[in-house]
């Protein structure tokens, strides 16, 4: 017997995210790392939320995703689901945790679903990692691919640069992306390509793709929340829409209670408790 509040909008599902290529309906993904972060993302009806190993950049302050461990993520995605009652959850697998064997990664993407109740993993690359998310998938946890900029492989290409713009390289691309279909994956990440490639692999996929800097003719798009909402300034591509400016409202709010304190006024006889 169902328990949906007839309220609520129904569970995303990696079946509802496939069908919506199907309808032509786009499909919306933000990161989250956190409880509260993750409620407010979920009850504005987002349809994916992205627990990323981004977490290392914006949570943690590291110039790259390489030192996020399991452990970090699993304690980070474990927050992330406690806040979320509609969108589907997935989840990064950081780097070294499933590049080394498919054992080794079933039991990694196993303990994000077990111990932090996702509802899938993400994981980056092509041919190298068919093998691997086969052997995921056939246990039963749903797999979204991750091709064109791999952030875990920084120190290999050198760049964060605009990949596959060269006809080799996007031919491999074009392969890979098939591969993974071929694989099981229900959905592919496509980060930092040329618009053209992105929209020739989304008409030859069957699954949704969800673009990061790769133009609008994919079937969703992707931003980091912390980027869109305007509290990272710093970080600035040609791909990133602000939505907000918390950076400076939030530096507002906190200079104002640093003068209310400084000033007596706050708090006022209200805002305390009488004997």
């Amino acid at each position: 017997m169902s328990t949906q509040s007839p309220n609520r909008p129904p569970k995303v599902t990696t079946q509802t995210i496939v069908d919506m290529k199907g309808e032509e309906r786009k499909i919306s993904m933000l990161t989250a790392y956190d409880f509260t972060m993750a409620k407010i993302i979920d009850r504005a009806g987002i349809d994916i939320i992205l627990v990323g190993d981004s977490a290392s950049n914006v949570m943690a302050g590291y110039d790259t995703t390489v030192p996020m461990t399991l452990d970090h993520m699993i304690y980070h995605s474990s927050c992330v689901v406690r806040g979320v009652e509609t969108a589907l959850v997935i989840a990064d697998l950081p780097f070294m945790s499933y590049q080394v064997t498919p054992k080794e990664a079933l039991i990694s993407a196993g303990r994000m679903m077990k111990e932090a109740g996702v509802h899938g993993v993400k994981l980056e690359g092509g041919k190298p990692v068919v093998e691997t998310i086969r052997k995921i998938v056939e246990a039963g946890i749903p797999v979204m691919g991750h091709l064109g900029l791999t952030p875990q492989s920084i120190y290999k290409f050198g760049t964060y640069k605009v990949r596959a713009t060269e006809s080799e390289e996007a031919q491999q691309l074009l392969e890979d992306a098939k591969k993974l279909e071929e694989a099981g994956c229900f959905s592919i990440v496509l980060e930092k390509i040329p618009a053209g490639l992105a929209e020739k692999v989304t008409n030859q996929l069957s699954i949704p793709t969800i673009g990061i800097g790769a133009g609008k003719k994919c079937d969703g798009q992707v931003l980091v929340a912390h980027d869109m909402l305007g509290l990272n300034k710093e970080f600035k591509p040609r791909f990133l829409r602000r939505y907000a400016d918390l950076d400076t409202k939030m530096t507002e709010a906190v200079q104002n209670y640093i003068r209310d304190v400084q000033s007596g006024d706050f708090p006022n006889e209200e805002e305390q408790y009488d004997s």
